[in-house]
């Protein structure tokens, strides 16, 4: 099975020492992605749904580097700020996928950037042809 690193300038950038994602086989795993504007380096402006879609944007273009997108992802971890904000969260996140949704694990955690409210990591599967 080959590995290797995956970037794209179309994608925020990592906030420190690790790969925007790994493909290993026909496995794709993204890291953490933050609601930053890969044209300023700025955390998304808005609410919550604004900072989801802006995750799945950047997530999007990761996966893009290696010709997957979201219909391929098969597991997403979800991290809130908050979890009063739940509800808003999952609509938002409906408004971008669609069923089968992937597996997916939400929890409530300290995110270190100070006005993220949300970050997300996932496992796509991309035969390769």
């Amino acid at each position: 099975m080959s590995k290797h690193p995956v970037s794209t300038d179309a994608a925020a950038q990592p906030l420190g020492a690790y790969s925007q994602a790994w493909r290993a086989g026909d496995f794709v795993f993204v890291a953490g992605v933050a609601p930053i504007d890969p044209a300023t380096g700025a955390v998304q402006r808005g609410g919550l749904a604004e900072q989801t879609h802006r995750v799945l944007d950047n997530m999007t273009a990761v996966l893009a580097a290696e010709a997957a997108d979201l219909d391929d992802v098969v597991k997403m971890n979800v991290y809130l700020a908050n979890a009063d904000d739940w509800a808003d969260f999952n609509q938002a996140y409906a408004d971008r996928l669609s069923a089968p949704y992937p597996a997916r694990t939400s929890v409530q955690a300290g995110i270190p950037l100070t006005g993220m409210l949300v970050e997300m990591d996932c496992i796509a599967y991309v035969e390769r042809g």
